[in-house]
């Protein structure tokens, strides 16, 4: 056998993203280890946690090089960084419980770091089981309508008077044998899947002008009728739900992909007229939509009521001002809602102006590196699913942070990878999967039919 043997073999950056990794989850001990040092919360559980942590991302990276060789390295260390993160300042504010309970008096509670670490063990090994069984993206465009069924189901679930859950005045949660989950995390993943199947399909049907008003085309009557129904399906979950979030959340990734698909800016302009009369509508009728609103725009009129949140987010981060007042040296346990809705703000007070910048450049990181990936990919499916998913976490990134900073009014909605609770966590890292699935296939070297007989060949001597 010749000696001059050509190699096939590409770079897959799959030691990059090793190396990445390692020190994702080194930020996080280091996060850990100073939240400690502060609090004296330091604990065999502690340490534990962090090992376990830093098993399962190593285990989830054999399996990427293993089933997804040429996916994206900076997809996976840039979320492991977001949930060591996570976890990090999770476990600062169990330590401000514990103190808050002991000079009460009061039995310490239960930590909830170590029930978000085992929910990160259930969405590892969804991201696994979706790289090992989904080995072509393409595949699941058979599952279109399928998808578009179990989501509209997801999203209904908790009105369901048996096992539907209301919390916080939102119908978002059900309860079977003790098990609380948010389902309308899962129906944003099989939205978008119907979406991006619905799409490709019609894309060019959509694309078409029937007049122009003012240079902007006007698409035909008919195929105004998908848009109306998102729309309608969005106001029914603002106003049976009362969730705000997940109606701009749903209304939003379809616009963005309806634009994507046919590249009108006519399909933007009627979902902005759209969303504005919704809006209008809702704020006119409904009074937990009024509150939202006038929070929004005057939170400081009733800091001590329905402005408490809001207000006490400002304040803790004109306290962190640009560097932050450290770890565990700041007082983010005075927020309702710490761990979940308003994680930002708790690290915005302890890690200031510059380690937010840090963490939304994570986020912009993910974006950037699954657009690119939609963009790479070689079918308009791919195409429109990675840039959905994406899209999902971009948007929703969007209005909960632009909620704790009052750009936006607040939503309900938690911050992918960053919040406490299982149900976001689970179903990001399911988007993730696909996502390093989509970019695996578009980075995935093409092997000419020259090659191909030269391999052969190669191989039988």
């Amino acid at each position: 056998m010749s000696t001059n043997l050509i190699r096939y073999r590409v770079s897959n950056r799959r030691s990059a993203e090793l190396a990445l990794l390692i020190g994702a989850w080194l930020i996080g001990v280091f996060a850990w280890i100073l939240v400690d040092a502060s609090t004296a919360a330091s604990s065999l559980g502690g340490w534990t946690s962090l090992v376990s942590a830093g098993v399962l991302l190593l285990i989830t990276h054999g399996v990427v090089r293993w089933q997804a060789p040429y996916a994206d390295p900076l997809l996976l260390p840039s979320v492991a960084a977001l949930n060591m993160l996570g976890l990090a300042m999770i476990h600062r504010l169990d330590a401000a419980a514990a103190q808050r309970a002991a000079s009460n008096g009061s039995p310490p509670p239960t930590p909830d770091v170590y029930l978000q670490l085992t929910w990160m063990l259930v969405g590892l090994i969804a991201f696994i089981v979706v790289l090992t069984f989904v080995n072509d993206h393409r595949r699941l465009q058979r599952f279109t309508f399928t998808a578009g069924f179990a989501g509209i189901v997801f999203l209904f679930l908790p009105l369901l008077p048996v096992i539907g859950n209301e919390v916080n005045g939102a119908q978002l949660w059900i309860s079977i044998l003790g098990l609380t989950f948010q389902p309308g995390e899962l129906a944003k993943v099989a939205l978008t899947l119907f979406f991006a199947g619905f799409l490709v399909g019609r894309r060019h049907s959509l694309a078409l002008v029937q007049k122009k008003i003012f240079g902007i085309g006007i698409p035909r009557g008919k195929d105004v009728g998908p848009l109306l129904l998102v729309w309608l399906v969005a106001l029914l979950v603002l106003i049976l739900e009362r969730d705000l979030g997940t109606s701009l959340l749903l209304f939003g990734l379809f616009t963005v992909m309806l634009y994507v698909a046919t590249g009108r800016r006519s399909w933007v302009v009627i979902s902005a007229l759209l969303l504005a009369f919704g809006g209008t509508l809702a704020y006119r009728q409904f009074g937990h939509v009024q509150i939202r609103f006038d929070v929004w725009l005057r939170p400081f009129d009733d800091a001590n009521g329905n402005g408490y949140q809001i207000t006490q987010s400002l304040y803790g981060l004109a306290n962190g001002g640009i560097f932050g007042t450290g770890w565990g040296q700041g007082y983010p346990q005075l927020v309702p809602f710490a761990k979940t809705d308003f994680i930002t703000s708790a690290l915005g007070e302890e890690l200031g102006l510059m380690g937010l910048i840090a963490i939304l450049l994570l986020f912009a990181i993910i974006i950037e590196r699954g657009a690119r990936a939609a963009v790479a990919t070689r079918d308009p499916f791919g195409n429109l699913f990675a840039i959905g998913l994406t899209t999902v976490i971009g948007l929703q990134t969007f209005i909960v942070i632009g909620g704790v900073t009052r750009l936006v009014p607040l939503t309900g909605l938690t911050t992918p990878f960053l919040s406490y609770g299982g149900s976001s966590l689970v179903a990001n890292y399911i988007i993730i999967g696909i996502l390093i699935r989509i970019s695996n296939a578009a980075r995935a070297p093409e092997i000419s039919d020259a090659q191909l007989v030269l391999r052969q060949n190669v191989d039988t001597k």
